[in-house]
């Protein structure tokens, strides 16, 4: 069976895990929390012509259609990368009502090719957008053997502590902070306590910022020299 669709709070959709119950996006809204959080808080923030990016669970693919369409406006150059241990059906994909608030003209087209390229190798969706999909579980895999530059933004969008406990801990989070080029940093919807204080521990400097509507705050950990 598929992931269920359902409508969140701002009327875009998200998707009910069919291996963990839990919802891909905040019952707010998906559409407002990805926007507020991976690119507003995110890509938005830096001023490069050139940018790679890690994504924590590719997912419904929102972080990165909502990536590829800011970074075409400004002109930005992205390497994206990102790891999906349970891909979404492309005819699931499809069906998402994310074309009702990105007004593009390309968007089925490029939404539907991010889902449908090939996993495991590097994949050009346009001559400035580059995205390779890793098809694995994030504790098996060695990074220094598929990534090949130092990471600028780490989107951290993994299913919540209370579902998936081992992506909040030391070791998965020790690998984000090795991705990181120095001053690069990791964004993400999650302020628990206890995940801030296991990002301190690794090096990082965590700052709490406004959180998008229904949330108090969402955390930033920059990779300090």
């Amino acid at each position: 069976m598929p992931n269920q669709i359902k409508k969140t709070n701002d009327g875009s959709d998200s998707l009910v895990s069919k291996q963990f119950g839990e919802l891909y996006h905040s019952h707010h809204g998906s559409f407002q929390e990805a926007k507020h959080i991976f690119i507003n808080n995110g890509i938005a923030k830096t001023q490069q012509n050139e940018i790679n990016i890690f994504e924590m669970g590719f997912g419904t693919g929102l972080n990165a259609i909502l990536t590829y369409y800011y970074a075409k406006q400004k002109g930005i150059k992205v390497n994206y990368y990102t790891i999906e241990a349970y891909p979404v059906l492309l005819q699931t994909a499809k069906e998402l009502n994310y074309n009702n608030f990105i007004k593009e003209e390309t968007y089925s087209e490029v939404f539907a090719k991010m889902h449908s390229v090939a996993w495991n190798s590097q994949q050009e969706i346009s001559e400035s957008f580059k995205l390779y999909k890793i098809k694995n579980e994030i504790e098996k895999i060695k990074f220094e053997s598929i990534i090949k530059t130092k990471i600028d933004i780490v989107y951290y969008d993994a299913f919540a502590p209370t579902a998936q406990s081992n992506l909040w801990e030391t070791p998965v989070l020790q690998k984000m902070y090795n991705l990181l080029k120095q001053n690069g940093f990791l964004i993400t919807y999650c302020a628990k306590g206890s995940f801030k204080r296991t990002l301190k521990t690794i090096g990082f400097k965590v700052n709490g910022l406004p959180g998008p509507i229904g949330k108090r705050e969402i955390t930033q950990a920059v990779k300090g020299l």
